[in-house]
């Protein structure tokens, strides 16, 4: 038996990535999920991402309503190599991110018992955070998410929906900053309790939708507990963080061969 079908037979553990997002800070264009990265779209460096780890067996992507066929024949153009590599799954998402991943989870397996739930922007995580996210959940934690200590200064304002952009920000308070971590993706989780917080909490959040599952699962009630992130972890969203992550790629390269 391999490797990757031994660590999948008593509890398989899929990723669902979603990425029907349009990622408009980026600019206009294509798709965030489908920008190049060192040649390769960002959707891609994501799906590998996942799939480099052990025990991940199946890679579900949430494509747009109406482009899963195009992000079908976009994935083909770079598969998954190796003998032990991950099935991948290409399914229709929803007006947001919520819906995409309840439409995400709607087609796993049965026999699927742990699910990350992973950021297409987020392509460059390291195989050692998917790895340790399952070790968690596997372990007992119904909900992990990798997170960071914050480098900055945190400030609440008072909120002021109605205010025109650039506005001066009253300030409220200052958390304290050893309190807080800035959580990634993967996020893991026991698959019943994801399940039940997406059904419970479904159509909740607006037209946007949760953009946190585990905080859907907070909501519950069930316990959320953090293991370490990474740096490279970060999620691409501005046209500077393309640029950082470029040079992430070319530094791996050179010490890698990645």
């Amino acid at each position: 038996m391999s490797d990757r079908a031994f660590a999948g037979a008593s509890a398989r553990t899929a990723a669902v990535i979603p990425a029907a997002g349009r990622g408009t800070r980026l600019g206009p264009g294509t798709p965030k999920a489908l920008r190049a990265l060192n040649g390769t779209p960002m959707l891609v460096h994501a799906v590998r991402a996942m799939a480099a780890s052990r025990a991940v067996t199946l890679v579900v992507v949430v494509a747009p309503p109406d482009g899963a066929a195009e992000v079908r024949t976009l994935l083909d153009a770079y598969p998954l190599t190796g003998p032990d590599r991950a099935e991948l799954l290409v399914v229709p998402g929803g007006a947001s991110r919520q819906e995409s991943v309840r439409l995400g989870l709607k087609a796993l397996p049965e026999d699927v018992g742990t699910v990350l739930v992973h950021d297409a922007a987020r392509p460059l995580v390291p195989v050692d955070v998917v790895d340790a996210v399952v070790a968690a959940v596997r372990g007992g934690a119904p909900a992990v998410v990798p997170a960071l200590p914050l480098a900055d200064t945190v400030k609440q304002i008072a909120p002021r929906p109605d205010a025109a952009p650039g506005t001066p920000e009253p300030v409220v308070g200052t958390p304290e900053r050893a309190l807080l971590r800035a959580v990634q993706t993967p996020q893991g989780f026991d698959r019943g309790t994801l399940d039940a917080a997406h059904e419970q909490f479904a159509g909740q959040h607006g037209e946007e939708g949760a953009t946190d599952d585990a905080g859907l699962v907070e909501r519950l009630g069930t316990p959320v507990v953090l293991v370490p992130g990474h740096e490279e972890a970060f999620k691409v969203t501005r046209p500077l963080d393309l640029v950082l992550a470029e040079a992430v790629l070319a530094r791996r390269r050179a010490n890698d061969g990645f």
